[in-house]
């Protein structure tokens, strides 16, 4: 069944309080036993079947087919780093190349595969585009190599400060609001609301913001959700700003006991259709183990779900090129990850 949403939320900056940024609806607290239990499942108790059994198919890019491509295209990276190609520029959203989704290089979920294309090699870029500070949208080793070859970051309000820190010229750093928004090389850039939450350690909760971004270029209009729990915000961002031709959508690291800053594939094609969208391109899957799911259920679940309602879907394997002026389905590449994942036989015709 359909997802109800309202539109009651108003076109209001982010709130906080005591130095703390709020969502608009009201999250529920976890409780310390709560947030200590995820995290002993998470080290002891996740299953073999969260990390693919053999390699996943990645296609190389080159500085030469990157120049060559056309307008509108888009490149997965991993995650949720997308290279995106509008204006004969590059743009980079949530650019993660650390090997582990964590402050140390020792523990932590483990990259599944290497980038298809190395920060040395990646083209100038005209900006970087971040969500949130969480370490699988934010790394700093990969932000510092960046800076030199970059001409802007966008970023939430506090994320700016935190990259300025870490040695990115300030004149190249821009901080939004919810709502706020920047006119970059003929691209209107908007910072929309998520529902989520900020933080790298123990003692900086929510002190920085989380967004999700409105790309208008002309008459093209892209959504990068970031990290979201489904909110009504949704379905105002549609209203204000949709249709969307193009959704580039959390899909994955879900759990039924975080719903509110993930959301199911259930959820993430709601919010497609909230937002007016035409395709819909599921991220934040595929290349880090950061739930308990089997780590191709994500792709499996969304291509089910759009087929039910008639939803345009794409799911390009890493490296490969979607265009949005020539839009394909891609291919259940998963699929071919060796059988030892168990992925449903009555799946296979996807």
């Amino acid at each position: 069944m359909p997802i109800e949403s309202s539109t009651k939320a108003e076109l209001k900056p982010a709130e906080q309080h005591q130095g703390k940024f709020r969502n608009q609806g009201v999250r529920p607290a976890a409780s310390l036993c709560k947030t200590l239990g995820i995290f002993w499942k998470m080290l002891f108790q996740k299953p073999s079947n969260t990390r693919p059994a053999a390699a996943i198919p990645v296609t190389p890019l080159s500085r030469e087919a990157l120049d060559k491509a056309p307008d509108f295209s888009v490149f997965r990276l991993g995650h949720s780093t997308l290279l995106l190609k509008l204006k004969g520029k590059f743009w980079l959203t949530d650019p993660v190349y650390a090997e582990r989704a964590s402050p140390f290089q020792w523990a932590g979920p483990k990259r599944f595969h290497a980038p298809p294309i190395t920060l040395d090699e990646l083209p100038p870029l005209q900006g970087v585009i971040l969500s949130h500070n969480h370490y699988d949208h934010l790394d700093q080793k990969t932000v510092l190599q960046l800076a030199a070859k970059t001409e802007h970051f966008l970023a939430p309000l506090g994320v700016g400060d935190l990259l300025i820190k870490w040695g990115v010229p300030a004149n190249k750093v821009q901080q939004l609001d919810w709502w706020q928004e920047t006119q970059r090389d003929g691209i209107r850039f908007v910072a929309t609301p998520c529902q989520h939450f900020s933080g790298r350690g123990l003692f900086d909760h929510n002190e920085t913001l989380w967004v999700s971004w409105v790309m208008i270029i002309d008459d093209v209009r892209i959504f990068f959700s970031g990290d979201s729990g489904y909110f009504d915000g949704f379905k105002v961002i549609g209203e204000q700003f949709g249709p969307f031709d193009l959704t580039l959508m959390e899909t994955g690291a879900y759990n039924v006991d975080w719903p509110d800053v993930h959301m199911q594939p259930e959820h993430s094609l709601q919010a497609h259709i909230d937002l007016k969208g035409r395709w819909l391109l599921p991220i934040h899957n595929g290349t880090f183990d950061l739930a308990f799911h089997a780590w191709y259920e994500p792709f499996e679940r969304i291509v089910a779900l759009a087929a039910e309602r008639n939803v345009l879907i794409s799911t390009p394997a890493m490296g490969e090129a979607f265009n949005l002026m020539q839009p394909h389905k891609g291919r259940a590449w998963w699929l071919g990850v060796q059988a030892t994942d168990e992925v449903p036989a009555k799946q296979a015709s996807l």
